[in-house]
């Protein structure tokens, strides 16, 4: 069996002529005269624009690789005995009295009314062009949200003085827009990579925008280099360049030009620059942007091999960092080579499984443990308790890009169809308007008064969404008799199949329980 799905998904508008080989993707026949809508003859033709998912812009992309354990080779165990967390009393252990709320930061004094936020959504034009429904959505549901590399460099209007970033109109925008509906719980989280910390993009935000929270980034689950994006002008194309960014084809190359004239090249590619980690350098940096006023400074780091992963717990802990976010292979909000995130990286069950096993060693010698996220598709709110689990008791929250970008941009669509007199015909028999076909519209109708009309229809969709999470993850940890995201534990859920138990050091279905099961059978 092949774990990888060969063009199974033509992200980019490609498809095989007959059944292909498993082992290679190609047609299991390939005759001359074929015109090639495959995968090969579309790169004949058009090359490296077949790297990536398509329509740029217009999409987020997470692979289609069967991984040989997943999180659905894992159970949840439920109880019938007691309650943590809780008194056990019938009357009080019932499932709205779950508390999901957590905290992270060094102090636990960033509070988060969910467990769940925001992936980063940088530059690419997905993110920007629905930024306002995704930054209110976190608002309203008190959690964080996080600003993406190179926002402050792609700004078309971005003011320089001596090679730094003296305003950033979008950067401006994407954080007034969250604290205009900021409520006390969660935060902004602006990222810093290569190009970020050369413009001073933290010097920027921490003194002009009063920005609280820095995440420093080493990489993430979808890719294993810098983050990019497409251009579709030469002009946009040189502004970036002349900027600092790696841009290929290099728009000032003769052959480049000419070739754009005649529209045989349509568009460029922006590439952020590799990070080159050191110790030394990871712990004055945090140090740096703690004097410069940052409260809070997390890192984002992916889904690179296990020494690499060991680097980052150790200097977290050394650093006393105020969150970890590690993101898994599988996941994805931009523009990643699809071929890379495919067949690179590290994934979820396992980068989750290591994680637990290098931070033991740590919390054994009496060393700091830093809160720790995890990302990776993650997306409902089965996985979101399997996720606790596995890593318990160091996991504080669950990062997710795709899941909530997908409630933002659906719920935007529906509600446009709604203002234009189009309401679809599965959600017609519950009314006309925004508040009557949004289940949670009327709720926040009645908490926002006037300004519930201000609020971004993808904001009222992520904030549905993140209900309809809620209340799921209350529902499973009811019946598991766990009342607080805490008394989660590892034995919370078996292993189904013997490699999962393997790889995570959970039981197998079959052992589970098999001390206290003697116990009670004597």
């Amino acid at each position: 069996m092949s774990f990888s799905r060969y063009n199974s998904s033509g992200v980019n508008f490609t498809r095989n002529r007959i059944e292909p080989s498993p082992i290679s993707g190609i047609c299991v026949t390939c005759f001359d005269g074929c015109p090639g809508p495959c995968e090969i003859g579309k790169s004949a033709i058009r090359g490296r624009e077949l790297i990536y998912p398509q329509p740029f812009g217009k999409i987020t992309a997470g692979c289609d690789k069967n991984y040989p354990v997943d999180l659905s080779h894992f159970n949840i165990h439920g109880s019938c005995v007691g309650a943590k967390g809780i008194e056990p009393d019938s009357d009080k252990a019932i499932f709205p009295n779950v508390n999901i709320e957590t905290s992270v930061g060094r102090d636990d004094s960033l509070k988060l009314k969910v467990p769940f936020f925001t992936g980063a959504l940088g530059s690419t034009d997905i993110a920007r062009n629905n930024w306002d429904h995704f930054a209110v959505g976190a608002a309203i549901c008190g959690t964080i949200v996080v600003i993406g590399e190179n926002v402050c460099g792609m700004d078309p209007n971005l003011e320089l003085k001596n090679g730094k970033v003296k305003r950033s109109p979008d950067m401006e925008h994407r954080v007034k827009i969250y604290k205009d509906w900021y409520e006390g719980y969660g935060n902004i989280l602006v990222q810093l990579n290569v190009e970020d910390t050369r413009l001073g993009v933290a010097e920027y935000v921490i003194d002009t925008l009063g920005v609280e929270a820095i995440e420093l980034k080493w990489g993430q689950g979808a890719k294993d280099i810098g983050g990019e994006v497409k251009l579709f002008s030469i002009e946009r194309a040189l502004q970036l360049k002349q900027r600092g960014y790696l841009v290929q084809p290099d728009p000032e190359d003769p052959i480049v030009v000419e070739a754009y004239k005649i529209k045989a090249i349509t568009e460029f590619e922006r590439h952020s620059r590799l990070g080159m980690v050191t110790e030394d350098g990871f712990l004055k940096e945090v140090e740096r942007l703690r004097k410069i006023g940052a409260k809070y400074v997390s890192l984002k780091t992916g889904a690179y091999r296990p020494k690499d992963l060991a680097l980052a717990i150790k200097l977290s802990s050394e650093a006393k960092i105020d969150l970890l976010t590690i993101d898994a292979s599988g996941g994805g909000t931009g523009m990643s080579p699809w071929r890379m995130m495919n067949e690179w990286g590290i994934p979820l069950v396992e980068l989750i499984s290591l994680t637990y096993k290098f931070v033991k060693k740590l919390e054994e010698k009496r060393k700091y443990i830093p809160p720790i996220a995890f990302a990776g598709g993650i997306a409902f709110e089965d996985q979101i308790f399997k996720v606790f689990a596995l890593a318990s008791p160091y996991t504080k929250a669950v990062c997710m890009g795709r899941a909530t970008m997908t409630a933002g941009m659906v719920a935007k669509t529906i509600g446009e169809m709604i203002k234009k007199g189009n309401v679809p015909k599965e959600y017609k028999e519950h009314g006309e308007q925004i508040e009557q076909i949004f289940i949670k519209g009327e709720e926040l109708k009645k908490k926002y008064g006037k300004r519930f009309k201000e609020i971004p229809i993808g904001a009222i969709g992520i904030y549905t969404y993140y209900d309809r999470l809620a209340t799921g993850l209350k529902q499973l940890m009811a019946g598991a008799r766990k009342f607080t995201l805490k008394n989660i534990r590892r034995d919370d859920i078996f292993a189904l199949t013997k490699e999962a138990a393997e790889i995570s050091g959970i039981d197998f279905v079959m052992d589970s329980d098999k001390k206290e099961v003697e116990k009670i059978l004597g």
